[in-house]
């Protein structure tokens, strides 16, 4: 184990924020510049509740897991490894799902980035699509942290500036606000049934939730940009290797409480993370029930990336449409950018996990680009050779990812840090790194919730 790093303290912790940036970055996208727009306008802002659990549930889950990694120095996918029971099931599970969700995921981002960046330049949208995938495959082809979280961070200060100027134009009063807050089914409007939508509520509410603050891949991405940014344990922009158990071992107690130390930077970088995208995915919300809502417009198609800016432009004037469409676009442009980092590095532990030899045969920066350069031809045949709908394809991933997985993560996560983390460290090491129960809450609420919707309301939607 490498000397450990002294934590930061008081406002020096605000300088080494990171993780949360390329985080929130990164999950602020076709969920919220698509799904939240549609369900505002559909359903209203009488369904905030949805967007603040499901941020909040997931805060518990990413936070829960990165904090493994300020421990231990490995990522997420490593923690699944030791999951007691048949050797690498967790892993072997996620290899499969994830492999399906990313495809479908990363595909649909780019097919919708390329709309909302035509309808600001006015080219093709098969154009804007390349652009915006050959973009993010420049940010990310060196595999470093810091060239990552440069331009993530420039992106969400974009993004705020852009949904906060819509979204306070059609702010509702602080009563109606406040009772969105309140968990209830909505009820679907008769205009909205006219136009095709669904008796059921659920099967607009569930994509949303589920790509709320991301879905199983974000969380555990969440802890590889903790690696990136060399929190505690772990060797900054160092990917692919498992924790040293002899030199877990022999951390000292002094080095424990610097790691003990590093665990509050995380917190606060972890919320930072929670708070912006409650932020943003609340304003794009606001803006579908205040702008779309009252004209009756229930974004579907290539639609979702004009009607809003339109309609916003004639009431309110251009300069709003235009920053929507800036702000949805930068939204988009950032979560292609954080997949495409994240989850080849997911997939390069799955596999060197699971198949004997992979990590000698390749080294860790041939296994990402190698995935790299495979996602930038699903891209180009799912999305521009079938032609796929962009709404589709993104409440399709959203399940996918952001739903079914949940509850075994959730799961996964607290027997890893409960349960096999302990057993890593010297008993006095072990009990100055012992969790706090608060994190076993969080976890074991996240699970019931998301358990709840896998077995009770996902099958409705299909």
């Amino acid at each position: 184990m490498s000397k450990i790093k002294k934590p930061p303290k008081g406002l020096g912790i605000l300088i080494l924020i990171g993780p949360a940036l390329v985080w929130c970055s990164e999950y602020i996208g076709s969920g919220e510049v698509i799904l939240a727009t549609r369900n505002g306008a559909i359903l209203g802002v009488s369904i905030i509740w949805v967007v603040v659990a499901g941020i909040f549930l997931k805060y518990w889950i990413g936070m829960s897991g990165a904090r493994y990694t300020v421990c231990t120095g490995e990522g997420m996918i490593d923690m699944f490894s030791r999951v007691p029971g048949p050797t690498n099931w967790v892993v072997w599970v996620v290899l499969i799902a994830q492999f399906m969700a990313a495809t479908i995921s990363i595909g649909s981002i780019a097919s919708v980035a390329g709309v909302f960046l035509s309808n600001l330049f006015h080219f093709s949208s098969y154009i804007g699509g390349w652009l915006v995938t050959f973009f993010a495959l420049i940010v990310v082809w060196s595999g470093s942290f810091n060239w990552l979280k440069i331009v993530m961070s420039i992106l969400v200060v974009i993004i705020i500036i852009g949904i906060l100027y819509v979204s306070v134009q059609v702010f509702p009063d602080i009563q109606t606000f406040l009772k969105g807050l309140i968990p209830h089914k909505p009820i679907v409007p008769e205009w909205a049934l006219n136009k095709g939508v669904d008796l059921n509520p659920w099967k607009e509410m569930l994509p949303l939730i589920g790509w709320s603050a991301g879905g199983f891949a974000s969380q555990v991405w969440y802890s590889y940009w903790v690696i990136g940014a060399g929190y505690g344990a772990a060797k900054a922009n160092v990917y692919g290797e498992p924790a040293d158990l002899k030199k877990l071992k022999q951390i000292t107690v002094p080095e424990a409480r610097k790691i003990k130390g590093w665990c509050r930077v995380l917190y606060v970088d972890a919320t930072i993370a929670m708070l912006i995208g409650t932020v943003v995915t609340v304003g794009f919300l606001v803006a579908g029930a205040g702008i779309l809502g009252p004209k009756e417009l229930a974004p579907e198609g290539e639609n979702v990336a004009i009607q809003l800016s339109v309609v916003f432009s004639e009431n309110w004037g251009r300069l709003g449409g235009i920053l929507f469409m800036i702000g949805g676009t930068a939204a988009l442009i950032a979560t292609q950018i954080g997949q495409l980092a994240g989850w080849p590095r997911l997939l390069a532990d799955t596999f060197r996990i699971c198949i004997p030899g992979y990590k000698e045969k390749f080294k860790w920066r041939t296994q990402f680009r190698m995935f790299l350069i495979f996602f930038l031809i699903t891209n180009m045949i799912i999305v521009y050779t079938l032609g796929f709908k962009p709404v589709i394809l993104v409440k399709l991933a959203a399940i996918m990812d952001g739903l079914l997985l949940t509850p075994l993560q959730a799961v996964c996560v607290g027997i890893g840090l409960f349960f096999v983390m302990p057993g890593l460290f010297s008993r006095n090491v072990s009990r100055i790194l012992r969790p706090n129960w608060i994190f076993g809450l969080g976890l074991l609420l996240a699970f019931l919730v998301f358990g709840y919707f896998c077995i009770y309301q996902i099958p409705s939607f299909f």
